[in-house]
């Protein structure tokens, strides 16, 4: 009874992963919807050499890091 038990416990398990798995890949075949563009902000398509593109990256990463953070009001 006990090993009964135990294999019905382990197949309602595997049943369950199946179907949480099923209900993910099928989430991820589907196809995004699409973004909008901001209003009237076109999007230019990048330009130069890749590494060209990397270094403009960084180089805005580290501007923005270099920005003091603003301090939350202390209550």
């Amino acid at each position: 009874m006990r090993m009964i038990f135990g294999v019905l416990t382990l197949l309602f398990a595997v049943a369950i992963v199946g179907v949480l798995a099923k209900k993910q890949l099928s989430t991820v075949s589907a196809p995004p919807p699409a973004v909008p563009a901001t209003a009237g902000a076109p999007v230019a398509p990048p330009t130069g050499t890749p590494q060209q593109q990397v270094q403009q990256v960084q180089q805005q990463v580290q501007d923005l890091m270099s920005q003091p953070r603003p301090m939350p009001d202390e209550k």
